[in-house]
């Protein structure tokens, strides 16, 4: 049996999940009304085989990662997601199972999050897989948190806990021992949680925000850095996870892995002092946990201290594709 046509590929898979502008994928472009008195938000990320999944990951987290990477950004905005278009770069061989799953892993996101797909391309290539999702969102007219807005006096949060998916990570790629915790850290590498329940607290109450994409350290040294200002974080306030914390236990220098690692996808975000009490609350309204880990500081240095204020040397600053 001949594998699918493009058309035939589009029809059978991505058609019956297309929303009201992308016009059943039948046109070559999408049409979708702008909101009165909001901007529209746009991010894109491309994730490919080797790099950021592995290719023998099932189908539906693949779907799942390349949405939600997409979705946290839009969350750290402040967005309201409003939806996506996706480029798909096939390697040769069979494909219908694969793209059923696939489809299978959009379908579940795009009704839990109402994210709709809105358009996109499809291509074969001799490989790598490549998926890439451009996501775009609504947020009020001229309210959209940069992340260039930190101010010397604020506080840093982090959402959720951090250095999860790292560790995951290396426990697939076998630099750990499975020691009963790997299960926990790989489901977090594989599914990330994008913090959209967030976005209206960051509204109300934060400076700056990004998400945490390349890991803690790096991406924090980003944000002061195109802010013009400086930080210094107490690493012992970090918020882990019982699993993450329990592998460091065991593995030290596991902690600056999980601080520098990445796929993280929480919140970093800096609020006022004045600002820390309702920022606080409403966290804890919307049901996601955040943690205040530091202060920001004149000046240009980013310091990461341990016990007894010691400057702690990690390993590295985030990851890096170049």
């Amino acid at each position: 049996m001949s594998e699918p046509s493009e058309d035939d590929l589009i029809g059978r898979y991505f058609a019956p999940l297309a929303g009201e502008g992308g016009l059943a994928l039948l046109d070559d472009a999408a049409l979708l009304a702008q909101k009165p008195g909001f901007d529209l938000v746009l991010t894109c990320d491309a994730l490919v085989a080797g790099v950021h999944f592995f290719p023998e990951d099932p189908p539906e987290a693949i779907a799942a990662k390349s949405l939600r990477v997409n979705l946290s950004d839009l969350a750290a905005k402040g967005a309201e997601p409003a939806g996506f278009l996706l480029a798909l770069a096939l390697p040769p061989g069979p494909r219908a199972d694969w793209l059923a799953g696939f489809a299978q892993g959009l379908r579940h996101d795009i009704a839990a999050y109402g994210f709709p797909l809105l358009g996109g391309d499809t291509v074969s290539t001799p490989g790598p897989m490549m998926v890439s999702v451009t996501a775009l969102g609504h947020v009020p007219a001229g309210r959209m948190v940069p992340r260039t807005g930190a101010r010397a006096g604020d506080a840093i949060y982090v959402s959720g806990t951090v250095g999860d998916a790292a560790l995951g990570l290396q426990f697939r790629l076998g630099a750990l021992q499975s020691e009963g915790d790997d299960a926990v850290l790989l489901e977090r590498y594989l599914r990330p949680q994008p913090r959209m329940a967030l976005a209206s607290a960051l509204l109300a109450h934060a400076h700056a925000a990004m998400d945490v994409s390349d890991g803690l350290v790096g991406d924090l040294r980003k944000m002061m850095r195109v802010s013009g200002v400086g930080a210094r974080i107490e690493v012992l306030r970090v918020p882990l996870s019982e699993a993450a914390g329990r592998v460091i236990g065991r593995h030290p220098s596991a902690l600056g892995q999980a601080l520098t690692g990445g796929d993280d996808y929480e919140i970093l975000a800096t609020v006022p002092a004045l600002q820390m009490v309702a920022f606080e609350s409403a966290a804890t309204a919307a049901g996601v946990a955040v943690t205040c880990i530091g202060t920001v500081v004149a000046g240009e240095s980013v310091e990461f201290v341990g016990h007894g204020g010691v400057a702690l040397d990690l390993p590295r600053g985030s990851y890096s594709h170049f």
